[in-house]
């Protein structure tokens, strides 16, 4: 291909772009990532539909971007990298099903005329703003990250949790960073993984709420270091936030060593939290070591003092959870009743999970 028609190529192209960015920079100040998330939606569809032309087109993609990046930059700063380029296309071919495909084609068709025209037309951007808020909610960050997920429903899944829990992008990143799709995929079976993708971690039965494992690597506390129950404990209240976070949505702090007594002896609750979507209490008792059939008959214990004394006639039944660092499911299997509904144990660690093993684990479950 000819020096003239990449110059060419490239000149259309970047009048198209100027026009976006333009109109992007004209919007109201709160509006702007989200105008720039709309821009950098159609940049990448124009990328897209200029690779699209001709054939053999591979050679000319990689100078397209390469002098683009260059000449936007220039012009506009930072944001305009090749790299960023390439995500701006991946962007446009992820979501682009998501926008009606008679909408994208008739504005871009009525309204070509009016990116170059600067003279009080009605810029793209404010015609299709509109229809684009509801797939385009979060900051162009978060789907940065969105666009790097292959698997369609694991994306979906955390699309959802970050419009419905308002994550920041850091949130975002570390509930990705931590497997949570995986391990709560891990404690379902196809038809609820499936619900994942489509409505996000929805809460309608206490073993909803339960993850296997917890990952408490906020916390600080190395695998190496000895630790007592103790400083388990502290290192969560100073980190609740972070910890209510990771427990998962509808999560209250109640109390920490609430005290309960019946026959003159004192037992100490390690953590009392509350769940309002589930309307019940969740008590939390802490195990460093290895779960043991008594610890269970210990929660049972406490969840039914909690269900008998305290729990009030319009809440639900007391969950309890041992959160313990090495669990064998046989052990608690056996220790409960077979329509066990109350008492679950959770593991936890001190370190991120390993995507691909979690993986592996949900294939090895579907067969």
């Amino acid at each position: 291909m000819e020096g003239n028609e990449i110059n060419a190529g490239i000149e259309s192209l970047l009048a198209k772009i100027r026009g976006l960015i333009q109109d992007a920079r004209q919007s109201v100040v709160k509006h702007v990532d989200h105008a720039m998330t709309i821009t950098y939606f159609f940049i990448g569809r124009y990328i897209v539909e200029d690779e699209q032309q001709g054939k053999d087109r591979a050679d000319y993609s990689v100078q397209t971007l390469k002098t683009l990046s260059s000449k936007l930059s220039k012009e506009y700063g930072k944001g305009f990298s090749e790299r960023n380029l390439q995500m701006m296309r991946r962007f446009y071919l992820v979501y682009k099903l998501r926008i009606e495909p008679g909408l994208i084609s008739q504005t871009l068709s009525a309204k070509s005329e009016e990116i170059t025209d600067n003279k009080g037309n009605k810029s793209i951007l404010q015609t299709v703003s509109a229809e684009l808020t509801q797939p385009f909610v979060l900051s162009w960050s978060h789907y940065q990250l969105l666009c790097r997920i292959d698997n369609e429903d694991e994306r979906n899944f955390y699309e959802i949790e970050s419009q419905q829990n308002n994550w920041s992008y850091r949130e975002l990143e570390r509930q990705y960073n931590s497997s949570l799709y995986e391990r709560l995929a891990l404690s379902r079976n196809k038809k609820k993984v499936k619900e994942l993708s489509e409505k996000g971690h929805v809460l309608e039965a206490p073993a909803d709420a339960i993850k296997d494992p917890l990952v408490l690597e906020f916390l600080g506390l190395k695998e190496e270091i000895s630790y007592t129950e103790s400083d388990l404990e502290t290192a969560i209240i100073n980190k609740l936030e972070h910890f209510l976070l990771e427990m998962g949505k509808g999560f209250l702090f109640s109390g920490r060593q609430v005290r309960i007594t019946f026959e003159e002896e004192h037992f100490f609750i390690d953590l009392v939290l509350y769940n309002r979507l589930l309307r019940c209490f969740v008590l939390l008792d802490l195990k460093i070591g290895k779960l043991k059939h008594q610890d269970i008959g210990q929660i049972q214990m406490y969840v039914n003092y909690y269900d008998r004394m305290i729990r009030t006639e319009d809440e639900n039944p007391t969950i309890g959870i041992i959160v313990c660092k090495d669990k064998k499911d046989t052990v608690v299997e056996m220790t409960l009743p077979e329509n066990n509904r109350q008492i679950y144990a959770s593991k936890y660690q001190m370190y991120l999970p390993s995507k691909e093993e979690l993986k592996k684990l949900i294939t090895q479950k579907e067969k």
